[in-house]
């Protein structure tokens, strides 16, 4: 039996899996074609402009998950708490508690920056507008609650980055834990 064709979503959620763990500049084209099953004539079928093409359907899908997952939820009606606790509870299953790879800090930093820079600024710029929302809900006010919205990707991120290098996803479970509290206490 032939092997099942893949849906282009399918093939973006490999290529992001590939990317997340290796980078843009470890993710070899060999790596790409084995982890979609496409071989390197179809991907660049799909993918006309190489990698840096796969690489950029992997941040819009990205964008697409994170809207939905994050971004809408935060901006919702309703108490800031529970918001918050629910990014906490979805950051948790995105990052697998701690242990997957931050495909933002991959493709932020390094020689791939330049390639990407304006898709990671814009998804990270959505990221802040939509925590801050949240926190001028929960009653601070909008300079005290953007600023918290930085710190609040610095925890994460930085937790991430500690969790994965101690090899203690213990650290990131806590930081997410009392990231809303955090977030809400008096200014």
């Amino acid at each position: 039996m032939p092997p099942a064709v893949l849906s282009r979503d399918d093939v973006v959620a490999r290529l992001m899996t590939v990317v997340r763990r290796q980078g843009y500049d470890g993710a070899s084209l060999a790596e790409l074609s084995a982890a979609t099953g496409l071989g390197r004539s179809s991907l660049y079928h799909h993918f006309p402009d190489g990698k840096d093409d796969m690489v950029a359907a992997v941040l819009e899908s990205l964008h697409g998950e994170l809207e939905v997952t994050l971004f809408a939820p935060l901006r919702a009606p309703g108490p800031a708490m529970p918001r918050l606790k629910a990014m906490g509870a979805a950051l948790d299953a995105f990052y697998q508690h701690g242990r997957a790879h931050c495909l933002l800090a991959s493709l932020g930093i390094g020689d791939a920056s330049k390639r990407f820079h304006p898709r990671v600024k814009r998804i990270f710029r959505d990221w802040i507008r939509a925590i801050a929302c949240a926190l001028r809900d929960g009653g601070l006010p909008k300079a005290v609650a953007r600023t918290r919205a930085e710190e609040a990707l610095v925890r994460i991120e930085g937790a991430l980055v500690l969790a994965r290098s101690l090899d203690d996803a213990s650290i990131f479970a806590r930081t997410l834990r009392g990231l809303p509290a955090a977030l809400l206490g008096a200014p």
